[in-house]
């Protein structure tokens, strides 16, 4: 569903209106004709080539190939003026073809054509952003089907002039710092392109976005903080410096009193399915925070949220309610966390009216105080989140089921407390593909649940002990390598937690950055085994992605802006496939974390 609706984003994406580029203007596209073969040019995963037939014009063309989860991506990055008016084209020949501009620094942009038996030409046109001075134009066919050509590809307008060295941010702040990490923040600098933190004098993390947080510090410790702007002429002065102290003690706001590193797992008590039912006495000591799956609904849009174990009939093993209840006591008396998840594949919950948020604080604070859970886990899926037209910032949103959905958790968070521990398993086309594309955009046309996780998840980013994105069922998504990452690999988790930890602009606008949450606040979600969902990763490629974010090792070609030893662990679907696989995924974590 997340690939055919990225594609329909895609496909669906308004044109922004400029003027036609004027008589002076230059072709800045370097070989666009593909006369020098894929000079200038970077294609995805060894996707492209150049032939020659058939071709447009020349001797050369562009032919890519799409395969499995890629589309065939090919893209360069091209130096621009800013505030200047642009027109992108390209021939094309394809079943389904595309062309498209990313880092206007205003609207992105892009038009396909169906069907394409011979070469059609394919424009379109953007207006960079007052800071904007280089954009990437790419080409990219569909996912399934045959290759694409493409050939005189060109951009008209102003050619950017020499870069300058951009001037050293200001603004630099300190958020709310915890033991161990302290979050940061500053006002963009114009022509920037990155930024470097430094602690000391001492690099120790580059960025896009202008947040950061530091981490692995030492609490009751005082640290000087320093931030650069940089681009491809070069680094600029240091900022002025910001002095923090740590936190006394462990792990600060929002831990949940979970342990440094935690694993994550779902348990099957209010149904079964082929990996068969297991006991709340029987979950294997390896799972730090056990969530019941699920809490639903009694309608989609009532509130009412019930839970109760899996009846007999499907379940023949099950255990009774008291004996239940007493496991989960067990359980917590050992130093475990059990919440109750609302929501999952079936669950859709739409909380459009304040009745039905007031009834879903209720009956939740019901399923806790019956059962003693520590907490509350979010697992919103399908079309319980989708934003409203209009509503294009996350950080201000007026969407009622998300406006709602906030209010509801704020509640909950008061009623119960500082130990109250709550999570969330969105999957990625509700986050990460917030990067490229955010709800309906600005003129609508987009599918309206793309990043509708995040205005959520930065309203509670004080209150969210962890967030664990649903690293499978999904299709590609962009990075912020500006790539697109494919799941199964040690890749995808790379980039998509990168993502996370670093920070990034919503639908590419620079003045709507997502600010990074804290590494003790992410884990990275996976199935436990081949039969419990697409994208199963093998040990040893989950090692490799632990490796490159916690050690900056083992990290193949994506290069991430940070190293994240505070990183929190790692969640799967589920309990059950784990030990239907013989325990192989907790038997992993624990041995890389040593526990």
């Amino acid at each position: 569903m997340a690939v055919l609706s990225a594609g329909l984003l895609a496909a669906g994406a308004l044109v922004a209106t400029a003027p036609a580029a004027g008589a002076a203007d230059a072709d800045l596209a370097r070989n666009g004709g593909f006369e020098a073969g894929l000079d200038g040019w970077s294609c995805t995963g060894g996707s492209g080539t150049t032939v020659g037939t058939p071709v447009h014009g020349g001797t050369s063309a562009l032919k890519a190939t799409p395969a499995g989860s890629d589309n065939a991506r090919c893209s360069q990055t091209v130096t621009v003026k800013p505030d200047s008016a642009y027109t992108l084209g390209a021939w094309v020949q394809g079943s389904y073809v595309y062309l498209g501009a990313s880092g206007t620094g205003t609207t992105d942009v892009s038009t396909w054509t169906q069907s394409a038996g011979a070469y059609r030409q394919l424009t379109t046109s953007f207006r960079t952003g007052p800071t904007t001075t280089s954009v990437t134009v790419y080409t990219h066919g569909w996912y399934g089907t045959p290759a694409y050509y493409a050939d005189d590809l060109t951009l008209t307008g102003p050619g950017g002039g020499p870069v300058a060295v951009p001037a050293a941010p200001t603004g630099l702040r300190a958020g709310t710092a915890t033991a161990s990490a302290v979050p940061l923040s500053w006002t963009a600098s114009a022509g920037a392109t990155g930024y470097r933190v430094y602690r000391g004098g001492t690099k120790v993390l580059d960025t896009t976005g202008t947040s950061a947080t530091v981490t692995g510090l030492a609490a009751s410790s005082a640290y000087s903080f320093q931030v650069s702007a940089v681009n491809s002429a070069g680094e600029s002065a240091k900022s002025a410096a910001v002095s923090v102290t740590t936190a006394t003690g462990g792990g600060g706001g929002g831990n949940g009193g979970l342990p440094a590193h935690a694993l994550v797992g779902y348990l099957h008590s209010s149904f079964a399915n082929g990996s068969g039912y297991t006991r709340m006495a029987d979950v294997p000591d390896s799972w730090d925070v056990i969530n019941l799956a699920f809490g639903e609904p009694t309608s989609v849009t009532s509130g009412d949220i019930r839970f109760s174990l899996c009846p007999v009939a499907e379940c023949p093993n099950v255990e009774s309610e008291a004996e239940f209840k007493a496991a989960i006591k067990a359980k917590q008396a050992a130093g475990k966390k059990v919440l109750i998840s609302i929501g999952g594949q079936n669950g859709q919950v739409q909380l459009a009216s304040t009745a039905a948020r007031d009834a879903f604080v209720s009956s939740v604070s019901k399923i806790i105080d019956t059962y003693g859970l520590d907490g509350l886990d979010i697992d919103f899926e399908g079309h319980s989140l989708s934003l409203a037209t209009g509503d294009t910032d996350f950080r201000s949103p007026t969407t009622p089921v998300i406006v709602n959905l906030i209010s509801a958790v704020k509640s909950l968070k008061a009623k119960y407390g500082a130990g109250f521990v709550l999570t969330m398993a969105p999957e990625t086309f509700f986050v990460q593909l917030g990067y490229q594309y955010y709800g309906s955009g600005p003129w609508g046309g987009q599918d309206p649940r793309a990043g509708a996780y995040l205005p959520v998840i930065h309203a509670l980013r004080d209150d969210l002990t962890l967030l664990h994105v649903q690293d499978y069922n999904s299709g590609s998504i962009m990075g912020l390598d500006n790539q697109y990452h494919s799941m199964g690999g040690a890749d995808f988790h790379i980039a998509m937690t990168d993502m996370l930890l670093t920070g990034f602009p919503v639908a590419g606008d620079q003045s709507k950055v997502f600010p990074a949450l804290r590494p003790e606040q992410v884990a990275i979600g996976l199935p436990a085994s081949t039969q419990a969902g697409n994208g199963h990763t093998s040990p040893a490629e989950v090692t490799k992605a632990l490796d490159c974010l916690t050690k900056g090792t083992s990290c193949g070609t994506y290069r991430t802006h940070g190293t994240w030893s505070g990183l929190r662990g790692l969640m799967a679907w589920s309990i059950n496939w784990d030990r239907f696989n013989n325990g192989e995924f907790a038997k992993n974590f624990d041995s890389y974390f040593g526990s």
